[in-house]
């Protein structure tokens, strides 16, 4: 059991994932998530702006994983446990805000505020400081619709909807205008990184 426990330490986050998918053992989990404790709890804290609920996230963010985990394809840990607390933080906002919001309008403003909990990009992550001078370059040099878009989105972190009142344009085009930009950046992102 000691020799399978130094294992653990050895194991890659995908090998782990693999493990604790065919175990549902939550010392795996643990042995996991313990490596991005500190990314889960900065990006709540980033969010939440309040130490106390950012701790809370980081216990309420384990309680979910270890249930959806344990059926869903994984291929890198860190960006999806990235998005999904990001995802949970905004969930908690859209609570606070939930008695300016009528019924009829609380599934559109999800839509309009959240993510899909699978989707990464590089825009998404934690970015290394040789890599923002690299995102800065490809941003400047996407179409106008989607710059304004992105920079909106991620750096004033505005809602689809508010977007689309800013920009004057329908919410389907802002969302098509985010995907549209995303793409363009991974696309320079890897050609920077190629050379």
């Amino acid at each position: 059991m000691r020799l399978f426990q130094l294992n653990r330490k050895t194991k890659s986050d995908a090998e782990l994932v693999n493990l604790y998918q065919e175990s549902h053992n939550l010392d795996i989990l643990g042995e996991l998530y313990g490596r991005y404790m500190d990314l889960v709890f900065g990006v709540s804290l980033k969010y939440l702006k309040n130490n106390s609920e950012a701790q809370d996230a980081v216990i309420q963010i384990f309680e979910k994983i270890s249930s959806s985990l344990k059926d869903s394809k994984i291929e890198h840990f860190r960006p999806w446990l990235y998005v999904v607390t990001k995802n949970h933080c905004l969930m908690e906002l859209r609570k606070e805000k939930h008695n300016t919001i009528s019924l009829d309008d609380e599934k559109s403003f999800i839509g309009n505020f959240m993510e899909s909990e699978y989707e990464t990009h590089p825009i998404d992550e934690e970015l290394h400081q040789q890599n923002e001078e690299a995102l800065k370059n490809c941003i400047n040099k996407l179409k106008f619709q989607q710059k304004e878009s992105i920079e909106l989105f991620y750096f004033k972190e505005m809602t689809y909807q508010q977007i689309s009142i800013k920009m004057e344009t329908d919410i389907k085009k802002v969302k098509s205008y985010i995907q549209n930009a995303k793409r363009n950046l991974k696309i320079c992102l890897e050609k920077s990184n190629a050379i």
